[in-house]
């Protein structure tokens, strides 16, 4: 059985390649979206296409999915194909405005399913109504990759699909996706063929002091596999481009070496800010004492969820912060960086509690919203917060 959409979306591909059309890569920046736009841009590279252009949000500034100043940006190559991966599940308005400036969209997603779909042209997502294959754990790598078997076919050689799973293997374990079921075989695949990787910007971690003592058993090889992991989602963007998607996309084994370097130095900076977030998080957290009587007041503690917001935050740690504190507290964590007019945040919740589920009771307030029942993401305008906070609670 079939993903549903698969042969529309290659067929569709096929066809753009065929007649020269330009074909823009639009993916998010964590690692399941840099690994399924690597895997799809060498797909299609393979087929003897080029891809005209790759877009990765700032989510620093941008937020997450589809946006208005992406798609700005990208207006000038119009008419084109434009594939989103990873996100627009949940880009209503801006699939409608992309389709106005003369972009015909795919969607290829495996986010949870919110009021319909997106006015794309094709959706590709396990999760949509219709969509019969069994199996909805896979991370957007996953179906990239299964995606890049219908359309590469024959030309899949046995080198390029140890390739791409390995890029699969570490987006899963990155996004968390369940250990089962087709999961566990790209798990086991892609990282037994990790150390001997094409790809200099896997080798270059092997060369690392850290690594080379290794033994590289099962064990071995999932621990390299975090850390690999770990630095890949530091920040550093250079040129529009995530260090994750210039590192696994080099074919430069000294330039890998370099990206690693400053990842690394980076890593230790963003440890200490995630450990100051937290402990701001905590103290934020503590019952205070009110003034009247002087005795301490547990409104915070009492709460069902954490809601907590700030301008200074940096909005590609809050994630961290927010798994921290959702593990610790067991209650739906929803931390966001405060901006000009609107907030942008992450949200994590306990077994039991679903996020995208209970923010869709509270639609009326969210500009966007969409993710993982366990872990998604959120924008709103500043003058919503405090209503979507109570309606938060009362539909807990």
């Amino acid at each position: 059985m079939e993903i549903k959409n698969f042969k529309k979306a290659a067929k569709r591909i096929l066809k753009a390649i065929r007649n020269r059309e330009k074909i823009i890569l639009y993916g998010d920046t964590d690692l399941d979206g840099v690994a399924s736009v690597i895997i799809l841009k060498e797909t299609i590279k393979n087929l003897g296409g080029e891809i005209t252009t790759i877009y990765f949000p700032d989510r620093e500034i941008e937020g997450y999915g589809i946006t208005k100043k992406g798609l700005n940006e990208l207006k000038k190559f119009t008419s084109a194909l434009l594939i989103t991966l990873d996100l627009g599940i949940g880009n209503f308005k801006e699939v409608k405005l992309a389709k106005k400036m003369g972009f015909e969209v795919i969607i290829i997603d495996h986010h949870e399913i919110l009021d319909g779909l997106p006015e794309a042209e094709i959706i590709i997502d396990p999760k949509q109504k219709g969509d019969k294959y069994p199996f909805k754990g896979l991370a957007t790598a996953g179906i990239v990759f299964k995606f890049s078997e219908t359309l590469l076919k024959e030309k899949m050689t046995e080198n390029l699909r140890k390739n791409f799973l390995e890029l699969t293997a570490l987006a899963t374990l990155a996004d968390m996706m369940p250990k089962e079921n087709e999961n566990l075989e790209f798990i086991n695949l892609g990282l037994k063929s990790l150390k001997n990787s094409w790809r200099p910007g896997i080798r270059a971690f092997f060369e690392m002091k850290t690594f080379k003592s290794c033994a590289f058993d099962n064990e071995d090889i999932e621990w390299m596999a975090s850390k690999i992991i770990s630095l890949l989602n530091v920040r550093d963007v250079e040129h529009s481009l995530p260090a994750s998607f210039r590192l696994l996309s080099s074919f430069s084994l000294e330039e890998s070496e370099k990206i690693i370097e400053k990842l690394i130095e980076k890593s230790k900076t963003r440890r200490e800010k995630i450990k100051a977030m937290v402990a701001e998080m905590e103290k934020r957290l503590q019952p205070t004492h009110h003034p009247l009587t002087h005795s301490p007041s547990l409104l915070k503690k009492e709460s069902p969820i954490i809601f907590e917001g700030d301008s200074d935050w940096e909005f590609t740690l809050i994630s961290s912060v927010a798994s921290i504190i959702c593990h610790k507290y067991q209650k739906p964590t929803f931390i966001f960086k405060i901006l000009e007019k609107e907030s942008s945040g992450t949200v994590r919740t306990p077994k039991g509690v679903d996020s995208v589920a209970l923010m869709k009771k509270c639609k009326r307030y969210l500009i966007t919203y969409g993710g993982h029942s366990s872990a998604s993401g959120f924008r709103i305008k500043n003058e919503n917060l405090e209503k979507f906070k109570k309606c938060l609670i009362k539909n807990l």
